[in-house]
C-alpha cells in the first residue's frame, strides 16, 4: 500500500521549497457519518487516507438528530473504542419508541424492538454526534483530517485523481464523495440532478420550554393533512430542549406552492394538538432549511476512481427520512470495495459497478417498500383507517411494531390484501 507522501516545487525567487501535492491512497470529501465510517475502516486496513471537510468541527448539520437502533448496532462494526465512547457519551437522550399521529388526531405508540428485544434509540444533535466521530478519527492511524478545506475542482492525474482545494492539491488513487446532498464529487459521475419527486425539503428549529414529553422520550411524528406525504416531527433532547421540524416532498411543495416555513409556524401555533404545548415554548435558533435526496430511485453512485456514499449517493429512506444508518453502512461497503480495488489494482468505472450492485443489494428492497408506503401515506383516509384499527387491535399494533424491525413484515403494509383484511378485522 502507498504510504502518505508529498511532492514539492522550488519557488522561483528563493531557495525554499513549498508543498505542492499531498499524496494519499484514498481521498474522502466530507467528514460526516458516511465519510468517517469509510475513513475508519480504510485506516484500520493500513491505507493512507486524507479526509477533507469544508467546515471546522464541531459544526452543525441540519437533521432530525435521531439515531436509530440500526446506527447503534453499526458502531461496534466501525470500532469497539467508538462504541464504548458512545455508550459513555453524556450528550444524548434515550428514546424507546415513536408516537405516530394520524390526520384525524388519533395516535398509536410503537416501542422500538430489535431481534425481538426492547431497544432504545437516541436523539443526539449532529453537532455532538459528528464531533464524536471526528474526535475518534483524529486518533486513527493512517487517517489525516483537513478541516476548513473546501474542494474547488477534481481532475484526472497520472494514475490518480487530483483534488484542488483552498488548502492545496491532494492526490489519491480513488476519491469518496461523502459531501452531502449538494455533493461536488457527484458531478464527476452524475450528469443531471434527480427529479423533485425524489427529493424532500425540510426545516428544522431547536426549541426549549415545550410541555408534555412522553415519559420514555418517544419520538413524535405528526401526519397532518397539510404535510402529506410528509410529516412534522418533535424529537426530545437533553435539558428540556427539542428538535422540531417538518419535511415534505419537493414536488408537492412546488406543485401546491407551499411556504414550508409559514406552514410549520401555523401548525405549531394553531393546531389543537400542538398550540398549548408550544404556548410557552421558545425557539433558540432561526429556522434552517435543508434538502434530502431520497432513495426512491437508483442513482449512478460510482465512476472511474470515484464512489459516492451517504446523502451524496441519495441513500435516505423515502418514507421516514432516516439517513444516518444507511450513511454509515455505505461507508463500510465503500471501504470494503476499495480494499478490493487495491488488491486487484483496478479503480475503473467498470470495476466500481460492483459497489453500486452491493449497495442496492443491501438497501433497495427496503427503499422500494418505503417508496410504496410514501405513496400510501398521501391518503389521509387510509392513514386514519390504519391508525384507528391499530389503536383498537393488539395484533395489528404488534404487526406495526414488528415492521419497524423486520423488512418482511414491513412489506405486508404495501399489499392491498392487508388493508382488505383490516376491513373485516
Amino acid at each position: 500500500m502507498t504510504l502518505r507522501s508529498e511532492s514539492y516545487e522550488k519557488n522561483s525567487d528563493s531557495k525554499h521549497y513549498r508543498l505542492k501535492t499531498k499524496i494519499y491512497d484514498v481521498l474522502i470529501v466530507g467528514a460526516g457519518p458516511a465519510g468517517a465510517a469509510s475513513a475508519l475502516k480504510l485506516g484500520q486496513a493500513g491505507l493512507s487516507v486524507a479526509i477533507l471537510d469544508k467546515a471546522k468541527f464541531p459544526r452543525d448539520k441540519i437533521c432530525g438528530d435521531a439515531l436509530s437502533v440500526d446506527v447503534l448496532n453499526q458502531l461496534p462494526l466501525l470500532s469497539d473504542d467508538l462504541a464504548r465512547a458512545f455508550d459513555e457519551f453524556a450528550l444524548k437522550t434515550p428514546s424507546f419508541g415513536v408516537k405516530i399521529f394520524a390526520p384525524y388526531g388519533g395516535f398509536i405508540e410503537i416501542p422500538f424492538f430489535h431481534s425481538g428485544k426492547a431497544k432504545s434509540g437516541y436523539i443526539c444533535t449532529r453537532v455532538d454526534f459528528d464531533n464524536l466521530l471526528v474526535h475518534h478519527l483524529k486518533k486513527t492511524n493512517g487517517v489525516s483530517l483537513f478541516e476548513n478545506c473546501r474542494v474547488n475542482n477534481i481532475t484526472p492525474g497520472n494514475g490518480c485523481l487530483q483534488v484542488q482545494t483552498n488548502a492545496g492539491t491532494f492526490a489519491g488513487k480513488i476519491v469518496i464523495g461523502a459531501d452531502g446532498a449538494q455533493s461536488t464529487v457527484s458531478k464527476r459521475i452524475q450528469s443531471q440532478q434527480a427529479k423533485k419527486k425524489h427529493y424532500s425539503a425540510g426545516l428544522r428549529v431547536y426549541y426549549e420550554g415545550i410541555d408534555s414529553f412522553h415519559g420514555d422520550n418517544f419520538i413524535e411524528l405528526y401526519f397532518f393533512r397539510e404535510t402529506l406525504p410528509g410529516y412534522l416531527w418533535i424529537f426530545p433532547l437533553p435539558h428540556g430542549k427539542a428538535n422540531v421540524g417538518i419535511g415534505m416532498l419537493s414536488s408537492v411543495i412546488s406543485r401546491k406552492k407551499i411556504n414550508l416555513k409559514e406552514n410549520l409556524h401555523q401548525l405549531l401555533t394553531t393546531h389543537p394538538l400542538l398550540k398549548e404545548r408550544f404556548h410557552r415554548a421558545r425557539p433558540i435558533e432561526i429556522v434552517k432549511g435543508f434538502g434530502l435526496p431520497l432513495g426512491s430511485q437508483k442513482r449512478k453512485i460510482s465512476g472511474d476512481r470515484t464512489l459516492l456514499v451517504g446523502d451524496a449517493a441519495g441513500l435516505i429512506d423515502p418514507f421516514t427520512g432516516e439517513g444516518i444508518g444507511n450513511a454509515i453502512r455505505s461507508g463500510r461497503v465503500a471501504a470494503d470495495h476499495i480494499k478490493n480495488c487495491f488488491a486487484s489494482n483496478d479503480f475503473s468505472a467498470a470495476f466500481n459497478r460492483q459497489y453500486d450492485n452491493e449497495i442496492y443489494r443491501r438497501m433497495w428492497g427496503e427503499f422500494k417498500i418505503s417508496k410504496s408506503l410514501q405513496g400510501l401515506s398521501r391518503s389521509p383516509r387510509l392513514f386514519n383507517f390504519v391508525v384507528r384499527k391499530a389503536s383498537q387491535s393488539n395484533s395489528i399494533q404488534q404487526l406495526l411494531i414488528d415492521a419497524l424491525d423486520h423488512i418482511g413484515k414491513k412489506k405486508l403494509l404495501t399489499r392491498p390484501g392487508f388493508y382488505y383484511r383490516l376491513l373485516f378485522h
